[in-house]
């Protein structure tokens, strides 16, 4: 016994794939109905006579009627075969405007990028990635949030952000990620400190001990000094506790106490002597920083090539 679309005693449905033939054979068809020619119809495809000839064929075994008459003449459709291809015209349509949709969606997708980055990347890596892409896409327009690494990771799972960067120790939960450079934290004071005229470097259980000028607990930096100290006692409280790098940097330089930075963010500091470092011994301070983004959404489009410059 024949199986119908759906056998209503079994509860069972064929697919919809299974049953209609698809796209590419429907606009085969259309094109035959045009040239009524199998042979020009196949070139105007870019595919040969033969495999023309072999998707007719099962297309026909599919639907289970012929719908093309060949001869010496040519290619003509049979009553069945030009009632089909109406059908085929419509569906052909369908999926054209389906495909001017979905260019339309992406174009939109295209037009912006929603950047999330942790405050040192921010400020110091970030704008030259950025200027490189605006020259590969101009009509890109760009978005930036800048927090500290736990806000990054916040906002892309909420999908506020197509793209975060961070710079703690390990990708956040629920995200993935690509490491894009190294870094080191480093402890710096105004020339004045004390610190500054030490002859050997600091110890751990020195810096331990010390009361900081620090970045706020969820930033890259405080996660990386928090786990570096943990087997020697741990931070002592914060001489002063700031949600930006540059607010810390800032209070460092006016001689407030010792701060613990990116080495991104005082180069230019140390060069010019408003800032020392501090060296410290028996202790690692580097990290990584980090691309990141869902687990569930690779990155495409603007995203897709600003991780690619970051990595160039």
């Amino acid at each position: 016994m024949s199986r119908g679309p759906k056998d209503e005693d079994q509860g069972e449905r064929v697919p919809l794939a299974h049953r209609v033939p698809d796209l590419g054979a429907l606009e085969l068809l259309l094109a035959v109905a045009r040239h009524g020619s199998l042979g020009r119809a196949a070139r105007e495809l870019g595919i040969t006579q033969p495999a023309a000839s072999s998707r007719i064929r099962s297309m026909e075994r599919q639907l289970g009627v012929a719908l093309v008459d060949r001869s010496p003449r040519g290619s003509r459709l049979t009553d069945a075969g030009a009632l089909v291809t109406d059908w085929a015209r419509r569906v052909v349509e369908a999926a054209e405007a389906f495909d001017v949709g979905t260019q339309a969606l992406r174009g939109r997708r295209d037009s912006r990028l929603r950047v999330a980055a942790s405050m040192t990347i921010a400020e110091y890596l970030l704008p030259g990635w950025l200027i490189a892409l605006r020259s590969q896409r101009p009509g890109t327009a760009v978005s930036l949030l800048a927090g500290n690494s736990a806000t990054v990771a916040q906002q892309l799972l909420a999908g506020d952000a197509d793209l975060g960067f961070v710079e703690g120790l390990s990708v956040p939960e629920g995200l993935d990620g690509a490491v894009i450079g190294q870094d080191r934290l480093l402890v710096v004071v105004a020339p004045g400190h004390p610190w500054a005229r030490r002859k050997r470097p600091l110890t751990a259980g020195d810096l331990a001990a010390e009361p900081l000028i620090l970045r706020e607990r969820g930033s890259g930096t405080r996660q990386v000094l928090d786990s570096a100290l943990t087997g020697h006692g741990g931070l002592a409280e914060p001489l002063l506790e700031l949600a930006s790098t540059t607010a810390v940097k800032a209070a460092a330089v006016s001689g407030a106490g010792p701060a613990v930075l990116s080495e991104l963010a005082v180069t230019e500091e140390v060069a010019a002597r408003r800032l020392t470092e501090v060296p410290v011994e028996g202790v690692s301070m580097d990290r990584s920083l980090r691309a990141v983004w869902p687990s569930s959404h690779r990155p495409t489009g603007p995203a897709r090539e600003l991780l690619s410059l970051t990595q160039g």
